[in-house]
């Protein structure tokens, strides 16, 4: 009986011990099961969200060959560039322009897509309207501090809502940013700006630009060293405001056709009898409708966006007005634009001054091709036109800089002539770092002689975004020179050549052509030789004036009118408008009764972006930038208008991209200007990055990515995108960061299967030992 019982307690050990076994192994077959299941998931939901990301993605491959690609976040992956068509409609009336741009954004791709587009508006444009078109229905933008205006875009562009930005970067650069554009879907957006007509010598005209050339941005500087508690702190400068804002890529003209195109037409009523009419560098189709007004269109349907459109008329003979006087009343308030051209009678009173001048040439690579000829065929003919008595030198600069003389020599004829074969000499290379030829120009010529007249002259397509500390160096150490720009090019930055100039007290002369080298520089010599109309100031009579602009008002030059605006407390002022000067020693003075002055319509804005442009020039002599920020937002928002502190945005109330679809974003592309040399510009070697380079060595995936930053520049094609697609595959990346929720699965599920080996292994081996220790009992 104890023999059975005893086996019996064996077979029960036994068979637990089985069952120990058997559990053990179920549960550890569940636990692998469960970690595969719960791999599964995590594999799945991330590849779920890489087939998002890759939306609206396309390799080289699955595109046309004339697509623009740009390089994605995702490597062999691209996004296909929105298209741009521009529709351009001006309406001169009078000395008034009123302007509207009509921008189509087209997007090609199969995904959403956020298009931004840099481009360039004149410099004295008061921009105040922007649209947005959906279907039938137009969307007003808004006037709103800056900061306000992106945070709503941004808002909307989360929600999938249709919205588009309007911002100003420079005076003449402006960024259009459209966000949630369908597949193969094209958004509308209009601009519409004032602006007032440019006169000189008895010739109106009108500039267009087409194309924001690439700008030379020199790299963060230090200019401060703060000490704190023993240790130092270099404090960064950067001397290019919005770098990122100006910079957009630039196709390749020996690989890609040209694109963006431009349909223009101006709406001509001069308000006199015409004489010429002419187009400086496109072809146009000229329709007259009456002795006082033409229509002008470009021939053909459009023109690729790459140099400036220029229109000048002039009144037939004997017709060409002197003087003036245009009205608009707003909100109680009247506002005045009056221009009054002087008499062209030189002062004989006293003796020619003799003059010292100080040519600054710019042969950067920027400067090459046609440009860089133009410089030195205009500085030549400028050389040779000295007189004896005068002095003179000359300063050429890239990254580096030279001058030709130490210091001022007489222009004597041997001086002349080994000036002019230095110049003709020059060719252009290197970067535009104008800064210190512009410093050794104001500072290092040596006083001036007693009864000279100090004067400098720029001969530079201006391609710089640091103008900020070309204006500062100008205004603090201009001395008694006087500063005179001349724009070389078929798309000169217009901005910081006319503000040099008017800081300068000098004039901006514009030469886009060979055949304008003639003309325009012997324009620029009749000023030079004739004394400017100085201590030029305006004033009412029988009415107080709130504000009148430009303040102060600049010197005049031959042929130069008086152009003024001011805001006026009445709605229905009298009295008179006085402007006084003087030539020399020889007074002058004109009365214009106000009670003559026509209707017009747009001066308010005019006036308004006139102050904002007065208060930005006399930043520099404010140390509390906020305040003068506050001054520029309450003009700007008064009159609805874009300036550095307020944008325009414009946001459809419903959202039309889907949740979960992801939103791709993408600079438009810009032409190469036309004549410039691409090679010479950008080089063999990508563009330099935008921000200084970390003194460590890059490691393979920082190139890669400098590459694919240098490749936007390039705007790309489908072809050169597919050998960047090669590279990127050829470059193998480190792996720099583990991906923390696979390894936490995978801890978890070892850390689970282990427990469960261990319990099992444990229950086994007590009980064999009991069993082992019955059979001995």
């Amino acid at each position: 009986m104890f023999v059975e019982d005893e086996f019996v307690i064996r077979r029960l050990r036994a068979s637990r011990v089985s069952i120990s076994l058997l559990v053990a192994f179920v549960a550890f077959a569940a636990s692998i099961v469960m970690t595969f299941g719960l791999v599964t998931t995590v594999y799945a939901e991330e590849s779920q969200q890489k087939v998002e990301q890759l939306a609206g993605l396309v390799r080289p491959n699955d595109v046309n060959s004339g697509s623009l690609l740009f390089p994605a976040k995702e490597p062999g992956f691209f996004i296909e560039a929105p298209r741009l068509k521009t529709d351009v409609q001006m309406d001169v009336s009078g000395p008034i322009a009123r302007v509207r741009v009509t921008q189509r954004f087209q997007n090609p791709s199969k995904g959403w897509v956020e298009g931004t587009y840099v481009f360039p508006l004149p410099e004295n444009s008061a921009v105040d309207v922007l649209k947005m078109q959906i279907g039938e229905r137009f969307i007003e933008g808004q006037i709103k501090p800056r900061q306000e205006a992106r945070e709503i875009y941004e808002q909307a562009k989360a929600e999938g809502k249709k919205a588009a930005l309007l911002e100003q970067q420079r005076s003449n650069i402006f960024t259009n940013q459209v966000a949630n554009i369908g597949p193969g879907e094209t958004i509308v957006v209009q601009i519409e700006y004032q602006q007032a007509v440019h006169q000189s010598g008895g010739e109106f005209s009108l500039r267009f630009p087409m194309v924001v050339a690439p700008r030379y941005n020199p790299a963060p500087i230090v200019q401060t060293v703060e000490f704190n508690n023993g240790a130092g702190f270099a404090v960064p400068t950067d001397p290019v405001e919005n770098r990122e804002k100006i910079e957009a890529p630039v196709l390749d003209p020996r690989e890609n056709a040209k694109i963006n195109p431009v349909a223009l037409t101006v709406n001509l009523k001069a308000g006199f009898p015409l004489g010429d009419v002419k187009s400086s560098f496109h072809d146009v189709d000229i329709k007259q409708d009456g002795d006082q007004s033409r229509t002008i269109s470009i021939t053909g349907e459009s023109v690729p966006a790459d140099k400036d459109f220029e229109l000048t008329w002039k009144a037939a003979p004997g017709k060409t007005p002197s003087a003036g006087l245009f009205r608009e009343v707003i909100n109680g308030k009247t506002y005045l634009l009056a221009f009054v051209t002087p008499p062209a009678t030189p002062d004989t009173s006293s003796p020619t001054a003799k003059r010292e001048v100080v040519f600054v040439l710019d042969n950067s690579r920027s400067m090459s091709g046609p440009s860089i000829a133009q410089a030195k065929e205009s500085l030549a003919l400028a050389i040779s036109k000295l007189n004896p008595d005068d002095r003179f030198n000359v300063i050429r600069f890239d990254d580096t800089m030279t001058d030709y003389f130490n210091g001022l020599v007489a222009a004597s004829p041997d001086n002349r002539e080994k000036a002019i074969a230095y110049v003709r000499g020059l060719t252009a290379d290197g970067g535009t770092e104008m800064l210190p030829a512009l410093q050794d120009a104001l500072r290092n010529q040596g006083p001036v002689a007693n009864g000279a007249l100090r004067q400098v002259v720029f001969l530079t397509d201006g391609a710089i975004g640091n103008e900020q500390q070309l204006f500062g160096e100008i205004s603090q150490n201009r001395g008694e020179a006087r500063v005179f720009t001349v724009g070389i090019g078929s798309a000169p930055n217009s901005y910081f050549m006319t503000k040099a100039a008017e800081m300068g007290r000098g004039t901006f002369t514009q030469i886009g052509s060979a055949e304008q080298v003639a003309t325009r520089m012997g324009e620029l010599f009749a000023k030079l030789q004739n004394p400017a109309m100085t201590d030029i100031t305006a004033t009412f009579e029988g009415i107080k004036a709130k504000d009148i602009t430009p303040n102060p008002m600049p010197d005049l030059y031959t042929g130069e009118p008086v152009v003024l605006t001011a805001e006026l407390a009445e709605e229905k002022p009298t009295g008179k408008l006085q402007i006084i000067g003087k030539t020399g020693i020889q007074p002058w003075r004109v009365d214009v009764d106000i009670a003559n002055a026509a209707d017009g319509q747009g001066i308010s804005k005019l006036w308004a972006r006139r102050k904002i442009d007065d208060l930005e020039a006399r930043g520099y002599e404010r140390e509390d930038r906020a305040s003068l920020d506050r001054d520029i937002l309450t003009v700007a928002l008064a009159h609805h208008l874009v300036s550095r502190v307020t944008s325009l945005v414009a946001v459809d109330v419903t959202p039309s991209r889907p949740a979960g679809e992801p939103v791709g974003s993408a600079k438009l592309p810009l032409n190469l200007p036309d004549g410039w040399d691409f090679e010479k510009v950008f080089g063999e070697e990508a563009p330099a990055p935008t921000s200084p380079p970390d003194h460590a060595m890059a490691t393979p995936r920082q190139e890669f990515a400098q590459l694919a930053a240098s490749r936007m520049a390039a705007a790309p094609t489908a072809k050169a995108a597919g050998l960047i697609a090669q590279k990127s595959a050829s470059v193998k990346l480190p792996q720099t960061a583990t991906r923390a929720d696979e390894q936490i699965v995978r801890g978890i599920v070892m850390l689970f299967a282990a427990l469960i080996a261990a319990s099992g292994f444990a229950i086994w081996r007590r009980r064999v030992r009991g069993v082992f220790a019955g059979d001995r009992q």
